[in-house]
């Protein structure tokens, strides 16, 4: 029996649109068990567990049988547990933790035949994209590029004194729905922000300095688009400067929200959160998390 506990993972931190992600405090764990029948076995518990199959369409499963197809293995019968604690379709990364749940499972049970640089690229191959995986398997606030190699992985500091704060709605947005009101093209002007605002963030993380994040949690790249889709987006932002919040972004492709505060305002940043979008008739879930720095845990 092999335990994979995974955390949520935040993307884009504003202008870092589809290379920063970082790991976040809520977890879902995956527990493979190999069987002697012929018959896959997925039980799932947890909050909206009746949404996630339970046949071989299962992600963490549909992982685990992509690395055996890697290795060239034929993959065993196995009873699959899964215990949720990252909401489904909220931004958050739940895919991610089940690729790389799946991934690692998979490579725990035939014996680690692959590096976790290995598991990296099966991992961003299934999901399309690093901004996620990556920090759930590795941990940290991580940067990634394009290289020669294929990816350039950077870890990002991450200063003590920065909290996040996430408010998560009753309500759900696809990444496909968020991706379709995104331009095909944009300006030299919106590029050059962008590449500052990047640029601004990662010394802010770094750092510390409220100056420094205040302003660099903006960007032009997808923000102003997606705002569009996530009712009360504006009263909330508004909120969390209020409350003494450094500046909020969207959360990968929402409706999660994510706000940037010191630790001794992150509980009044947390409850305006709430507050400003209970005037919109929507319930959240606001909370104050850490950035966990371990990520995929094997067991």
């Amino acid at each position: 029996m092999t335990t994979i506990r995974v955390p949520a993972t935040t993307a884009n931190l504003g202008a870092g649109f589809d290379c920063i992600g970082a790991a976040l405090s809520l977890y879902n764990e995956f527990t493979f068990t190999p069987i002697d029948t012929e018959t896959l076995v997925i039980a799932v518990q947890g909050l909206e567990a009746a949404r996630v199959n339970t046949d071989a369409s299962n992600l963490a499963y549909q992982a685990f049988l992509k690395l055996y197809s890697r290795i060239d293995l034929t993959p065993p019968t196995i009873q699959l547990e899964i215990r949720l604690g990252v909401p489904l379709a909220r931004g958050l990364g739940s895919s991610a933790t089940a690729i790389v749940g799946g991934l690692l499972g998979a490579n725990a049970v035939a014996g680690n035949p692959l590096s976790e640089w290995e598991i990296m690229q099966l991992a961003i191959e299934m999901e399309g994209h690093p901004d996620n995986v990556v920090p759930a398997l590795i941990g940290g606030c991580q940067l990634a590029a394009t290289a020669a190699t294929g990816w350039a992985i950077a870890d990002i500091p991450w200063h003590n004194t920065i909290v996040p704060v996430v408010a998560i709605p009753n309500f759900e947005l696809s990444t496909a729905q968020a991706r379709s009101v995104l331009p095909n093209e944009y300006s030299r002007a919106d590029a050059i922000f962008n590449t500052a605002h990047l640029g601004l963030m990662i010394r802010g993380l770094e750092t510390g300095n409220p100056e420094w994040l205040s302003a660099a949690l903006t960007d032009r790249i997808h923000q102003p688009y997606r705002q569009k889709l996530i009712p009360g987006y504006a009263d909330v932002e508004r909120a969390v400067i209020a409350a003494g919040g450094y500046g909020m972004v969207i959360s990968g492709a929402g409706p999660t929200l994510l706000a940037l505060t010191a630790n001794e305002r992150s509980a009044a940043v947390a409850e305006a959160m709430s507050t400003a979008w209970a005037a919109h008739q929507i319930q959240v879930q606001a909370q104050p998390l850490t950035v966990d720095m371990q990520g995929a845990v094997v067991s």
